[in-house]
């Protein structure tokens, strides 16, 4: 919005900020995702998004903060999918862990689906340090910490041990994409989590 003077309020300001940084991020987003991000510099990136590099820089200070910044937008992304899911199942853990296996199938089994952007990313930065690693780290342990909460609400005698094992499983399923049909990543995950729920008793 502007005033009649033609200059723009201090809302437009920030709301222009907030545009650009959306549209660097967005951008580098899908070339991190689909080209891997050693292979995406930051000339690339102004370039796709538009914008001059000292507008990148404005709002992301490294290539390192854009790409914490790329897998915190995935993770949160991610997060929004499962507790809409869990949502639905609140008193059904069983049913819960059913639901999240067909989505993960689902997500896994897309044309354009390339793995797990925090495994990706992880796997170009084997530093423990990295901004980016820390991130996708931090998102694998709470994917474990809910499938803990899930095997504890089963009720079974080695929620810790079942936690382990779901979450080998769905970070396998992850990179194993590339062999996996859509109707396959779903019908494995929900055949393998049932029976390692039998066999954690």
């Amino acid at each position: 919005m502007q005033q009649e003077s033609g200059r723009s309020t201090p809302n437009s300001k920030a709301g222009d900020a907030t545009d650009v940084r959306e549209r660097i991020l967005e951008t580098a987003s899908g070339l991190f995702y689909r080209e891997g991000v050693r292979a995406v510099g930051v000339d690339l990136v102004v370039a796709a998004a538009g914008v001059a590099k000292t507008s990148l820089y404005r709002h992301f200070r490294t290539k390192d903060d854009l790409i914490a910044a790329f897998l915190k937008r995935e993770d949160e992304d991610f997060w929004r999918t499962w507790d809409e899911v869990a949502g639905k199942h609140r008193d059904d853990p069983a049913g819960e862990l059913q639901a999240h296996m067909d989505w993960i199938g689902e997500r896994v089994g897309r044309p354009n689906y390339r793995g797990c952007p925090q495994l990706n990313v992880a796997a170009e930065f084997p530093q423990a340090d990295h901004p980016a690693r820390q991130v996708a780290t931090a998102h694998k342990l709470e994917l474990r910490r809910r499938l803990f909460d899930i095997a504890e609400r089963l009720g079974v005698a080695r929620s810790e041990t079942l936690a382990g094992q779901l979450a080998v499983l769905v970070n396998g399923a992850f990179v194993s994409s590339p062999i996996l049909s859509a109707v396959e990543a779903k019908d494995l995950l929900q055949q393998a989590a049932t029976a390692l729920v039998r066999a954690a008793g």
